[in-house]
């Protein structure tokens, strides 16, 4: 199986660098909080549920939406995001 990466999405990098293997919380993030819905479900293909699930949960920062979204896919509270238990230890101020 083969995970294609588009370039738009790592504009910072060559897709053609990036081991799949070795980068895989990195390339994780990346679709996750950028990716379209079709790059989603190959990721998941590729690396599996419970690898794509371990990296969200350990991620040090995900956006509201996006948090939002793997609690529903992956049926987890907000609050076993290690992403949202830091937040909570660094409150912003006027959050709307």
């Amino acid at each position: 199986m083969h995970l294609t990466l588009r370039p738009a999405l790592f504009w910072d990098v060559d897709v053609h660098t990036i081991d799949l293997k070795k980068h895989k919380a990195s390339v994780i993030e990346r679709i996750v909080t950028r990716g379209r819905w079709d790059e989603f479900k190959e990721m998941l293909d590729f690396y599996g549920k419970d690898t794509v699930k371990s990296v969200v949960l350990n991620a040090r920062w995900l956006d509201k939406r996006t948090l939002s979204f793997c609690c529903a896919i992956f049926q987890i509270p907000e609050t076993e995001f290690r992403c949202y238990k830091l937040a909570q230890l660094n409150p912003e101020h006027w959050n709307y």
